[in-house]
């Protein structure tokens, strides 16, 4: 072997050595608990009439504080902060977004659905802002909070045809992360209910049922 080869031989192994070596020592990712958003099995179908309008999920609108997989939550003031090594399957807009889904699904009354995954005509959407997606401590008490400005638009025009303020607050006997999870399966359901009832009512106005 030439010498001038010889060396960029060196240069190459020695290379391959410090970034083995490296690799070696740099620490490993924290573990993550992953978690879903807990549904309720109570839920019973409406007794109402299948509707014949359609209606579209939209995932609605939030901050970047809320618009990740993180679980939030504001330990005092102003302060926003997240739960270590634990996270959401989606990030919160789309979690409370399915669920929203889900619940029609339950519900029964509008069964023509769909979300924003798919580009389909509807007759009316369902969007908003999330303002609140997170836990708060007041003293020693801790609560889920959940907070959307939901709005109701028809589908051929975005016009708005209704809008709505939406908030559920599900006190927590303890802190701990699965404790925090089931507090917030049981107020997105608390919430989900509502908006479900309060769409197809203002759905039902919008398009004379």
């Amino acid at each position: 072997m030439k010498p001038a080869c010889h060396l960029l031989a060196r240069l190459a192994l020695g290379c391959t050595l410090a970034l083995s070596a490296a690799c070696s020592i740099l620490p490993k990712g924290e573990p993550l608990d992953i978690y879903r958003l807990p549904v309720g099995q109570n839920a019973t179908p409406a007794t109402g009439k299948a509707l014949s309008w359609s209606l579209q999920l939209l995932k609605p609108q939030a901050g970047d504080a809320l618009n990740s997989a993180r679980i939030a939550v504001i330990p005092q003031g102003n302060l926003i902060s997240s739960y270590k090594a634990s996270r959401w399957s989606d990030p919160a807009p789309i979690l409370l977004r399915n669920r929203l889904l889900d619940g029609f699904q339950r519900d029964g009354r509008v069964q023509l659905l769909s979300t924003d995954d798919s580009n389909l005509q509807t007759d009316l959407a369902l969007g908003g802002d999330l303002q609140a997606f997170q836990t708060e401590y007041q003293g020693n008490a801790v609560q889920v909070v959940i907070r959307l400005d939901a709005r109701l638009i028809r589908g051929y025009d975005q016009k708005i045809l209704a809008s709505r303020r939406f908030e559920v607050r599900q006190p927590l006997s303890e802190p701990q992360v699965p404790a925090v999870v089931t507090g917030f399966g049981q107020a997105s359901d608390a919430l989900t209910r509502q908006v479900v009832d309060w769409a197809v009512g203002q759905g039902n106005l919008a398009l004379k049922q």
